[in-house]
């Protein structure tokens, strides 16, 4: 089901699917909520969704205050609009900052958290400095020729050889996005706190899902940010870089619903 709702004033979008445990599927930068179809296929069959497009992708308009802080927000007022006091959260990339912000003010409406190729560290220097690389090009380019010229790093070697189609796909789902919300995005991450206490004081399950390959959230550090939370799960994906949702579907979908299954039911 489609639905809609105001926040601060800007139209807010987002779909809910299925019945049973609520859980929250939080896409990334340069994406909406379609990022997640293949894992909501299968995921719908057995929980109940609530796939947001954050403000400024999809169907949500953009809001003046971008930060991950405010996002967060738009979150919670979906939540209350469907009378929800808890929920299980999967956070991919840049929707994995959004999720910690939220566990930050809101941690007793989370069952449990998913660290989908996201990081509780702050930007380093040499990333702040290539995003506002990415914004210059943006503003130079263009959202399509930015989507080209990045996305093939998104992808592993792996995928790159056997399954290079899959790159063109994601370039072609969103080389129409608004310029102005991915530099807001961009500009966004580089002021994100590090929230590695969100991590460490968390009391639920947290679910680490770590591509090998990605070379945006390094492996070696997902794997030692796993050791920070008081419960936590570490799955690796061997054959994917930062796409692991979409470079190994079938796994990914496997592990998060095990993951749900056996730490919020």
């Amino acid at each position: 089901m489609q639905k809609n709702l105001l926040f601060q004033n800007k139209k807010l979008h987002y779909r809910v699917l299925g019945l049973g445990q609520p859980v929250m599927l939080v896409h990334g930068f340069g994406e909406d909520h379609r990022v997640w179809d293949f894992q909501a296929a299968e995921l719908e069959k057995r929980f109940m969704l609530i796939l947001p497009d954050l403000p400024g992708s999809g169907a949500s308009e953009l809001n003046p205050d971008v930060s991950m802080e405010n996002l967060a927000e738009a979150l919670h007022a979906i939540l209350q609009e469907e009378n929800l006091d808890t929920v299980a959260m999967l956070g991919h990339s840049m929707g994995g900052y959004v999720m910690l912000a939220f566990a930050e003010k809101y941690p007793d409406m989370l069952k449990a958290m998913a660290m989908v190729h996201s990081t509780a560290a702050a930007d380093t220097d040499e990333k702040r400095e290539t995003r506002k690389k990415g914004i210059e090009f943006i503003k130079t380019h263009g959202v399509h020729e930015f989507m080209k010229a990045s996305s093939p790093n998104l992808f592993s070697g792996h995928t790159k050889q056997y399954n290079p189609g899959l790159i063109d796909v994601l370039i072609n789902q969103y080389k129409s996005m608004d310029p102005a919300a991915l530099t807001a995005y961009y500009e966004a991450m580089m002021r994100r706190p590090e929230r590695k206490e969100v991590l460490k004081s968390f009391a639920r399950p947290v679910l680490f899902l770590a591509g090998e390959h990605d070379n945006t959230v390094p492996y070696d550090q997902m794997v030692q940010q796993s050791g920070l939370p008081l419960l936590s799960y570490l799955h690796t994906l061997h054959l994917s870089g930062h796409m692991g949702i979409w470079e190994e579907p079938n796994e990914s979908s496997f592990i998060l619903e095990d993951f749900i299954k056996n730490n919020v039911l």
